[in-house]
């Protein structure tokens, strides 16, 4: 599941970029995309350990 959001954010901040805001360079609009990803997959990620922990620390 985390790495179907972090495809889907990286392709919807590709478009933003692209139409929404018009960037025309192409390493910019990835570098932006990119990041956006990486920070979409960090943050489920920090949310699925600590999850985890919460549920380890009840039983």
């Amino acid at each position: 599941m985390q790495e179907i959001l972090t495809v889907a954010t990286y392709l919807v901040a590709w478009l933003i970029c692209k139409w929404g805001i018009g960037i025309e360079s192409g390493f910019i609009t990835l570098i932006v995309s990119l990041g956006a990803a990486v920070v979409v997959y960090v943050v489920i990620g920090i949310k699925e350990y600590e999850e985890k922990k919460r549920n380890r620390d009840e039983e």
